[in-house]
């Protein structure tokens, strides 16, 4: 005979991380169960438990919700966490995904509450992004004509099939799972090629945009195709990752302090590169926390034009290696002033050209790229197993709530 408490160790992680989640406020998970005005109540299983699970199996690098549900079942810890009942994989994985707002409120919380204990300082942060293997098919990408064309196909397939289960001597011969079946994979393949067809305007503006910047030596070799989106993912791009080839991604951003080396900010975007993303971040971190960024750390790909004077004016120091010249015997060194640079550029190059300046920079590497490193080979941002950037947030959140819950889980409960 076993007590089901004797399953785990008293000093077993999974213990830590059921003690910090009885710390945190889990109201917002409960609204949609609550009965409202003209909205009758349902019944919901515990967010703690649901909570809990899945950052544990962050923790254990388990991203999918039919392997955490056979863990409940076979794996003592998450036995410990269940108290011997076992869950559905589709109540697991309608949680994981469809909270984003209150599991943005409870990243927040999570990190202000750290600030408030001086566990998390954002005096300093670095941040780095990392592009994560969409949810969709290398070939799934269409252009205008061709996804007309299949929206078409697939309306006509939604016809059919109503038309086929309305017909008393098919219909008989199907339970009415295998109906709903059939009628919800045409309606969701037709729904697909819509939300495709959808993102046409936006990729058409951007192919502009890149258009002004190309030659028309390059235009005419036809280096500037027609956008496609995909039919799997419409939310997805096609990306450059860090092994030098092009897939489906979409491009997650972390900050991080690099003290304490705590996540503080995240985002998700379809955008290719980094450029831009900078000033959002900092602005976020320093909503989530109510404290001030003082000094950023970001790669070259980062600054768009007139960051680095905006910064100056927010009383924000910028650390990022500037680009080299392409002809150093002409141009001189990258950390020397150009005519054309503002002061605050100059006081940049100066920075970044010192002894202090660089030491301060090398901790982004031993921040930021640890941060992606551990997501991408220990807790399964590898590639994502969910489609559209809401869900692909919500992953993100459940990573660096999990992450900050294993460096600072045994801080928080004192």
């Amino acid at each position: 005979m076993q007590s089901p408490d004797e399953w785990v160790a008293q000093d077993h992680p999974v213990r830590l991380v059921w003690d910090v989640v009885q710390r945190m406020d889990l109201s917002p998970f409960v609204q949609c169960a609550k009965a409202r005005e003209g909205v009758c109540g349902r019944d919901t299983t515990d967010p703690a438990l649901l909570v809990s699970l899945w950052l544990y199996a962050n923790i254990r690098g388990i991203g999918a919700a039919r392997e955490l549900a056979r863990r409940c079942v076979d794996d003592r810890p998450f036995q410990w966490l269940c108290g011997g009942v076992t869950l559905n994989y589709h109540t697991l994985s309608d949680f994981r995904v469809n909270h984003e707002a209150a599991l943005d409120e409870l990243f927040t919380r999570t990190i202000a509450t750290l600030v408030d204990q001086d566990l998390v300082s954002v005096e300093r942060i670095s941040q780095d992004g990392t592009r994560v293997r969409a949810c969709a098919g290398a070939s799934s990408f269409r252009r205008k004509t061709r996804l007309e064309e299949l929206l078409a196909q697939a309306a006509e397939q939604v016809k059919a099939v109503k038309a086929m289960l309305q017909d008393p001597a098919v219909s008989s011969e199907l339970s009415a799972r295998q109906r709903a079946a059939r009628e919800r994979a045409a309606r969701e393949r037709q729904e697909l090629v819509e939300k495709a067809i959808a993102q046409l305007p936006e990729l058409q503006e951007r192919q502009a945009k890149l258009s002004k910047r190309v030659s028309k030596k390059d235009k005419a070799k036809g280096k500037l195709k027609e956008p496609r989106a995909s039919t799997t993912d419409a939310e997805a791009r096609v990306m450059k990752m860090g092994d030098g080839g092009f897939r489906p991604a979409v491009n997650m951003q972390f900050a991080t302090d690099t003290q304490s080396r705590a996540i503080v900010g995240v985002s998700v975007s379809n955008a290719g590169v980094d450029n831009g993303q900078a000033e959002p971040m900092r602005q976020q971190v320093q909503q989530r926390t109510g404290a001030v960024v003082k000094e950023h750390l970001i790669d070259g790909g980062y600054p768009a034009a007139g960051d680095i004077d905006r910064a100056e004016q927010q009383d924000v120091t910028i650390y990022m290696p500037p680009k080299p010249p392409r002809n150093k015997q002409q141009r001189g060194s990258e950390f020397e002033p150009r005519p054309t640079d503002s002061d605050a550029v100059k006081r940049w190059r100066q920075r970044m050209g010192s002894d202090a300046g660089k030491t301060i920079y090398k901790q982004r590497a031993a921040t930021s790229e640890t941060v992606n490193a551990d997501g991408k080979a220990h807790r399964g941002l590898g590639r994502l197993n969910v489609r559209g950037l809401q869900k692909a947030n919500c992953i993100a959140l459940w990573f660096a709530l999990a992450y900050n819950i294993m460096h600072l889980g045994a801080k928080m409960i004192g």
